[in-house]
C-alpha cells in the first residue's frame, strides 16, 4: 500500500492489509463478473478463515433532528474497526466515494474499503477512503 499519512493507527492499517489479502483470495478464485452478493458470501468465508472477526449487514442509525430516519446497513464492519463497501460495477464512481463517506459518517469509523469485485484487476477495483 501507499505509505500516506493518515489518521489511521498501525493495528488499523495491518488489520486492513489482512483483508485486501481475503479479497484478492475471493477474486483469484471466482474471477470478476458474479453479483455482489456471491462475492460478500466468500469473503465472508475468507474473513472466517483467516479468524478475522467481523458483523454481516451490521446497523446503524440515521440521525436527522434527534429523530432516526432509518436503519441503514453496511455491507461488513471488519473488528469494529472499518467497514467494506462491496461492488460488483462496471467501474466506481465518484457517488461510490461519496456513499462511503456518508456510510463513515454515520458508523463513526474511520476507514472504508471500497471494493469493485467486478474489476479484471483487482487492484484497480480497491478504493481506500478515509474520513
Amino acid at each position: 500500500m501507499l505509505n500516506v499519512e493518515t489518521k489511521i493507527d498501525d493495528a488499523t492499517e495491518a488489520l486492513a492489509h489482512r483483508v485486501i489479502g481475503c479479497c484478492l483470495a475471493v477474486h483469484r478464485a471466482l474471477g470478476p463478473g458474479l453479483v455482489e452478493q456471491i462475492y460478500q458470501r466468500a469473503l465472508e468465508l475468507e474473513l472466517k478463515a483467516a479468524d478475522i472477526a467481523f458483523e454481516r449487514e451490521k446497523r446503524f442509525k440515521v440521525m436527522y433532528r434527534d429523530k432516526c430516519l432509518y436503519i441503514h446497513r453496511l455491507d461488513l464492519v471488519v473488528d469494529g474497526r472499518l467497514m467494506i463497501e462491496l461492488k460488483a460495477v462496471d467501474r466506481l464512481h465518484p457517488v461510490h466515494v461519496a456513499q462511503a463517506l456518508s456510510c463513515l459518517r454515520i458508523s463513526k469509523l474511520p476507514l472504508c474499503l471500497l471494493i469493485n469485485f467486478n474489476a479484471a484487476v483487482l487492484k484497480y477495483g480497491i478504493k481506500r477512503v478515509v474520513l
